[in-house]
């Protein structure tokens, strides 16, 4: 069978119903109606070698909690409609659209690259986030394993890491993130946007169901994992009215923590939104619009720090009385959350004592 395909032999819907111009690129290809009548069937996925030299990612952005990230893949299957990383693709020669979710790049010799930078003298042990962009547990972990392989060069040095998924496939690696939180260097957020699964179908086509993440959530807390829910992005006039159930319901499964991101639309996520909203939401697409233009001073898209990933407004205001209403009434963020370097350590060498 195809990877492609569903338990019962269908193809699974894609986020994106199209492959919007790459904002690099001077000429594109249009498809002309009138001599291409018939229905273009959806691209199948293909795994491509990413070449990259180094596994760690570096960022400086004040309004992000980490500054190392590692990522097995780039693109990816889940094809989440709104997802911020599309436009990543585009660095690449690709479109943000169907080819993010359907031409994967794989770093195939990520854990060896991993390995090498943390043994290096260079390393100051901190945090790593698996999954800074892109899912790592996205489908075709099951069969690569490469973040497996990360994970268990992670426990190795015992160099804390923070995952964000929305794939049960999580739960496979108990063994590797038991051994870590040992060392309070392992925490899970579950990414739950929806908990109605036609929402679920259509907007995140090949994540694992609401059911199976909150099942995701109760494994892990029962594992003695620190987990937490990520409810991200809530979306104006779409999935924002279920922040408080999300929230609680996560509560009950286990969460200790939680977190939200405001939508917001960079590049041509624009355009595959509206399109998407048009096919699926025909009817609340002009107030889901205007929404996002609500918390984003008029605009789809707001990149500056400090607004990006909450907005701005009154409507943005109310998001986050929601949340933190929510939070505080199903127990969520009491504590802080804090990973620790102390037991970090480089095999065959001096063991680190770092706070």
């Amino acid at each position: 069978m195809s990877p492609d395909r569903q338990p019962d032999g269908t193809l699974p819907t894609r986020g994106a119903l199209s492959q919007p111009t790459n904002r690099f690129v001077a000429t594109a290809r249009e498809r002309n109606p009138e001599f291409d009548d018939a229905e273009e069937p959806l691209p199948h996925t293909q795994f491509l070698p990413d070449r990259s030299l180094t596994a760690i990612a570096w960022n400086d952005s004040p309004d992000i909690g980490f500054r190392a990230s590692l990522n097995p893949y780039r693109g990816c299957e889940h094809g989440c409609i709104y997802c911020y990383a599309r436009p990543t693709h585009e660095y690449l020669g690709f479109s943000s659209g169907l080819d993010f979710e359907t031409r994967i790049m794989v770093k195939e010799r990520a854990p060896e690259l991993l390995r090498a930078e943390l043994a290096s003298a260079k390393w100051e042990p901190q945090t790593i986030a698996l999954s800074g962009v892109t899912d790592c547990y996205q489908p075709v972990e099951r069969k690569l394993e490469l973040t497996r392989r990360c994970l268990a060069v992670l426990a190795e040095f015992r160099n804390p890491v923070g995952i964000v998924t929305k794939n049960r496939l999580v739960i496979r690696d108990l063994d590797l993130l038991q051994e870590l939180a040992r060392y309070h260097a392992a925490v899970v957020f579950i990414s739950l946007t929806t908990l109605t699964p036609e929402l679920r179908r259509v907007m995140e086509p090949r994540t694992s169901p609401p059911a199976a993440r909150l099942a995701t959530i109760r494994d892990l807390a029962r594992a003695g994992i620190p987990v937490g829910v990520m409810t991200a992005p809530m979306i104006p006039g779409l999935n924002d009215h279920e922040l408080p159930q999300l929230l609680a319901a996560a509560a009950d499964a286990g969460a200790r923590f939680a977190g939200y991101v405001t939508l917001r639309l960079p590049h041509q996520n624009k355009a595959l939104f509206e399109q998407w909203l048009g096919e699926h939401f025909p009817a609340r697409k002009d107030k889901v619009i205007a929404g996002i233009r609500a918390v984003r001073a008029g605009e789809l898209n707001d990149p500056k720090f400090g607004a990006r990933m909450r907005g701005s407004g009154r409507r943005a205001d109310q998001i986050e009385q929601l949340f933190e209403v929510g939070c505080r009434k199903a127990g969520l963020n009491r504590e802080e959350l804090r990973l620790s370097t102390a037991a970090f350590r480089r095999p065959g060498g001096v063991q680190m004592e770092l706070l």
